[in-house]
């Protein structure tokens, strides 16, 4: 077995998840195709470098996309999240560059640039990736906005997951009333840091706080994959579907 290819322990959690129903010719063995998923996604090659031992390119990035259409890869990420430790959860974002042939080919094209969940900050084009994690920093939903959007309107569409007696872990980008009632009224506790110009205080514990550096490595270990470091993908759907499929890897890991 390849590095990055699905361990036999991996294999027998996905299998029983993925579409069983085959229609006319029998398709291409999964579990290579899906190894020849991650390897384009892991490398940051284009598709049409993908080794041919996973088969043809076409088949691989069909299979894909499809998948994503169908809903595929939700449906696992859910089912190796469910037990997912509800105790504690963080939210924070990461921008990631957008590639000029994720930008639509032309840099700098606005067209492009104002399609996709793409948008001007810092960093030049960019996406901004949202995540909400569990204690042991697994990824239990993620979403995509420009790389310019604020945080807090983002984190309003992850706050249904919090659960009651949960602790929200986040940074002070979070510190707005409409956070704090949310979470409030969820039968949650907010342990966000204050910002400067708020007036009144709230409990607030630094040595919980101390445990948001978990979401940060997740950040850091899906950008171990240079297909999601950088964004080549012009759909934010596929880009998103991908960010999953690494997701995924890290749930399977920690089992």
């Amino acid at each position: 077995m390849r590095r990055h290819e699905l361990t036999d322990e991996e294999w027998a959690i996905i299998q029983p998840l993925l579409p069983n129903k085959v229609r006319g010719v029998p398709r291409v063995d999964d579990r290579r195709v899906i190894n020849g998923i991650v390897w384009r996604f892991r490398t940051g090659a284009p598709w049409r470098d993908v080794p041919e031992r996973y088969g043809p390119r076409t088949t691989l990035y069909n299979r894909f996309v499809r998948w994503r259409k169908a809903g595929v890869w939700d449906r696992i990420l859910d089912a190796v999240s469910e037990a997912y430790d509800g105790d504690i959860v963080m939210i924070d974002s990461s921008c990631v560059r957008v590639h000029q042939h994720g930008a639509g080919g032309k840099k700098g094209d606005s067209e492009a640039a104002g399609d996709g969940r793409m948008g001007r900050s810092r960093g030049g084009l960019t996406t901004k990736i949202h995540a909400l994690v569990d204690a042991e920093g697994r990824p239990v939903r993620l979403l995509l906005t420009a790389g310019q959007a604020n945080d807090a309107p983002a984190c309003e569409q992850l706050l249904p997951l919090v659960a009651k007696d949960a602790i929200l872990i986040a940074d002070r980008a979070y510190d707005t009333n409409a956070i704090r009632a949310t979470v409030t009224e969820r039968g949650a506790w907010a342990n966000i840091p204050p910002r400067a110009i708020r007036k009144g205080s709230f409990p607030f514990s630094s040595w919980l706080y101390r445990q948001r550096n978990l979401v940060e490595r997740f950040f850091n270990r899906i950008k171990h994959f240079r297909g999601l470091a950088t964004r080549y993908d012009r759909s934010p759907d596929n880009f998103l579907a991908a960010l999953k499929l690494a997701a995924i890897r890290i749930w399977l890991a920690a089992k």
